[in-house]
């Protein structure tokens, strides 16, 4: 941050300890963490203000859909906010171009601030609704050997939360390699071919600016840079963190992490590819629910739920905060 960010609420720092703050600053997108402050963007940049977390009552994620918040459909098509609620009454709504970045910074909050509410109050009411109705569906009485299999999963989730970061970076390497598979290389292709074209039609206008004036040349430079913003915007372009092999050397390198973690826990009954606390608690779930009694069934059966939902799926919020994490582990690997 070149400029000092400007205080929100009632926040009021002293110059030294905000400077302090700024060197503890872990960012996330366009938003940011320190050890007392939170930093926040503006819509055109970032990390621009700065608030107290002793004044931040509450912090949470919104997503705006086609029908705008959460509408329990839409998987794959969400727009992500941070809304940083202020003791005040006063709230500030930061955008973010990645929903991961939102979910790392709330992760961050959670556990530096664990009193911190997470959920908007709406959020909360349905997730309790939903946790009623969950709870509804469980089977009183666990055979034996199932409530093994949930004290074995219970004990690997709690492993997994030690390192929760591990995982939680597993996750996004699978959806960005995932992401960055998915774009056809004839769009690649196309893409560089309309930045080149849109550089040299810049070239071109800057030079009738100096030559001819800017009427003549005004419109082939305004042309020219619409068309590169507009193929930089895309990400469609190649660069050097938009490629097929920098996705797979993220993915097979915090993969490769996790292994190597896992291989020091004796018998840990969920494979690396799919080592997240979501994925054993959704396990646990399924058992509860009486579907399954082994680890074995109950893999299979998150495999077939995931498999099940798509853009269309109407889904609780918790559904969905669980889902948009980890499917991607699952797509990735082709649900093996």
């Amino acid at each position: 941050m070149i400029f000092t960010p400007k205080a929100l609420g009632s926040s009021n720092l002293s110059a030294e300890e905000l400077k302090e703050d700024k060197k503890n600053l872990i960012k996330y997108g366009s938003c940011g963490l320190g050890k007392k402050a939170i930093y926040l963007n503006s819509f055109y940049l970032d990390r621009v203000y700065y608030a107290d977390m002793a004044n931040v009552s509450r912090v949470y994620k919104r997503v705006a859909m086609s029908k705008g918040g959460f509408t329990g459909k839409g998987l794959f098509g969400s727009i992500p906010y941070l809304v940083v609620e202020f003791k005040d009454g006063t709230k500030k709504v930061c955008n973010f171009k990645y929903e991961e970045h939102v979910d790392l910074m709330l992760d961050a909050i959670s556990e530096a601030y664990p009193k911190m509410p997470t959920h908007s109050v709406e959020a909360e009411k349905r997730l309790r609704k939903a946790e009623e109705k969950e709870r509804a569906r469980f089977v009183k009485n666990l055979s034996k050997e199932a409530i093994q299999t949930i004290d074995i999963l219970d004990k690997a989730k709690l492993e997994l939360e030690k390192d929760r970061e591990l995982s939680t970076r597993l996750a996004y390497d699978a959806k960005q390699k995932r992401t960055l598979d998915s774009i056809n290389p004839t769009y690649r292709i196309l893409a560089v071919a309309v930045f080149l074209a849109a550089a040299v039609c810049a070239a071109f206008g800057i030079h009738l600016v100096m030559t001819s004036g800017i009427k003549t040349g005004g419109v082939y430079v305004l042309l020219g840079f619409a068309f590169i913003f507009f193929v930089i915007s895309s990400h469609v372009l190649p660069t050097g963190t938009n490629n097929k092999r920098y996705g797979d050397n993220c993915y097979r390198n915090t993969l490769s992490e996790m292994e190597s973690k896992l291989e020091k826990i004796s018998n840990f009954p969920l494979p690396a590819i799919y080592a997240h606390p979501i994925v054993c608690e959704r396990m646990i779930r399924v058992i509860r629910e009486g579907r399954t009694t082994t680890i074995d069934g109950a893999m299979e059966l998150v495999k077939k739920d995931l498999k099940a939902l798509n853009p269309s799926v109407t889904v609780t919020q918790k559904e969905y905060d669980e889902v948009v994490v980890v499917k991607p582990l699952f797509t990735v690997a082709d649900y093996a």
